[in-house]
């Protein structure tokens, strides 16, 4: 079943399609909140890197949170100038779903209670949506997400998907059970984004009991974003 955000209604205006050519042209810059670094024109589209890094959190319910690193997650799309007068300072991006890779929570990449998560328990992340709104200038990032969550343990037990839709930000994003900050982009395009989402129950005793479905979901993760421009 589909989860229902937790974050202030905000604009999603991207619509350009993420199949196009590769040129190899292009630099790569970051997104800055300064001033007085190169900005986007606003005439065309350009290719726009998601990367995932360490020092992240992941909570459910009231359990404590799993440290989490998601180190060498991955995704490519297309960024393009908002032409709207009111939101002149917004670049529109939409992630290819193909291209995004979103690190599973296993023992080499989560801790839970100071421990690594057991070997035979996985939860893998399969994304089905990933676009939103940054702000030029003011570093501001508003990215709709949703994805399946699958638990699995070894080979005994494969949960049904848990279904998490949430808006990840720099802003705040508070629930009934969960909140969290994140952190605007800086001049070299790293950014803290959280979102709170509520989670429904699903076709599974075991996991709705263990859970306490329905209850609240949080992410806090690190990032990196950057884009593309011509160099001609």
């Amino acid at each position: 079943m589909a989860s229902k955000i937790n974050s202030s209604n905000s604009p999603f205006l991207c619509k350009l399609q993420t199949n196009q050519p590769y040129d190899p042209r292009i630099r790569t810059i970051a997104f800055s909140s300064l001033s007085d670094q190169k900005q986007l024109p606003r005439t065309a589209a350009y290719a726009v890197e998601f990367k995932s890094l360490e020092a992240c959190k992941l909570g459910i319910s009231s359990y404590p949170d799993f440290e989490y690193d998601a180190q060498g997650g991955t995704g490519t799309g297309i960024a393009t100038v908002v032409e709207d007068n009111e939101l002149k300072d917004q670049v529109s991006v939409c992630f290819d779903l193909k291209t995004l890779h979103i690190p599973p929570l296993t023992t080499t990449t989560t801790r839970f209670l100071g421990l690594p998560l057991p070997p035979f328990l996985r939860i893998d992340i399969v994304p089905e949506l990933f676009q939103g709104n940054i702000g030029r200038e003011s570093g501001k990032v508003d990215l709709e997400f949703k994805a399946k969550f699958l638990f699995s343990a070894g080979s005994i037990y494969r949960a049904p998907p848990l279904m998490v839709e949430t808006v990840l930000t720099t802003e705040e994003s508070a629930g009934k059970m969960r909140s969290g900050r994140g952190e605007r982009l800086n001049g070299e395009g790293k950014c803290r984004l959280v979102g709170v989402a509520t989670v429904e129950p699903i076709d599974d005793v075991f996991m709705n009991t263990f859970l306490g479905l329905p209850t609240e979901c949080l992410a806090n993760l690190n990032a990196l974003i950057t884009y593309s421009i011509s160099s001609s």
